[in-house]
């Protein structure tokens, strides 16, 4: 008897791209995943991680027969006609597989090239945002509307998560451009608050250089203390 398909769920594999695709954002493809699904990235980067999404289903379609003809042709099994058979038609399924995996590769790379020139062209970008503005966006994306108090007047946001932003706070994202309301709605009602594309490419840039500094590592026993001793 030979092993069948199982539906055991499979980790995301490791496609061939991964390193080019954080290189080019400086996010790990987990966190381009997360912010994906939270409306945070701008159309080009949304392109890209749908593309690559692909990439990586394809990819573990490869995994799997890789594993299966590993499996098939490890001495596990008498080598009969029925095996023969099962291993030709493995090779067969394996071939198409890789050939999905790199249709899905091409994609990902076309949507990657404007992605890289752009982060080549503003590689000396324009300010990275303030702590607050960079805080005010992140609870922005996750949905936030305007309200205004019946009876103070008074006029904030409030986002999903239960973050409040200050009127004057949200005027200022505003004349930047990077966040736009939806004035069809009343204020007492509330006014949905979204992130422009402009913010959507901020708030990314703002989170996509990764810390170089390497951590320090404990000193051996016995290694001399980097730190010059002074001679009494």
């Amino acid at each position: 008897m030979h092993p069948e398909p199982t539906s055991t769920p499979v980790r995301r594999a490791v496609s061939p791209l991964d390193h080019r695709v954080e290189a080019a954002t400086g996010h790990g493809i987990d966190t381009l995943w997360a912010y994906r699904d939270r409306g945070v990235l701008d159309e080009p980067h949304a392109h890209m991680v749908d593309r690559h999404r692909e990439l990586a289903k394809a990819q573990t379609g490869v995994v799997f027969y890789l594993k299966l003809l590993n499996r098939l042709s490890s001495g596990e099994f008498d080598v009969d006609d029925a095996l023969l058979t099962r291993i030709d038609r493995t090779v067969n399924q394996l071939v198409e597989a890789a050939d999905t995996r790199d249709a899905a590769a091409r994609t990902v790379s076309a949507a990657l090239e404007p992605i890289e020139a752009a982060a080549t062209a503003s590689a000396q970008g324009p300010s990275p945002l303030s702590t607050d503005d960079h805080a005010a966006l992140l609870a922005i994306a996750g949905g936030a509307k305007l309200y205004e108090h019946l009876l103070t007047g008074r006029m904030s946001v409030t986002a999903a998560s239960g973050t409040r932003i200050p009127h004057p706070e949200l005027q200022r994202l505003e004349d930047a451009g990077l966040v736009a309301r939806d004035t069809g709605h009343p204020l007492h009602a509330g006014q949905p608050v979204a992130l422009t594309d402009t913010g959507r490419a901020a708030l990314f840039a703002a989170r996509r250089t990764p810390t170089t500094q390497a951590p320090k590592l404990p000193a051996r026993p016995g290694t001399p203390s980097s730190t010059p001793t002074q001679r009494r």
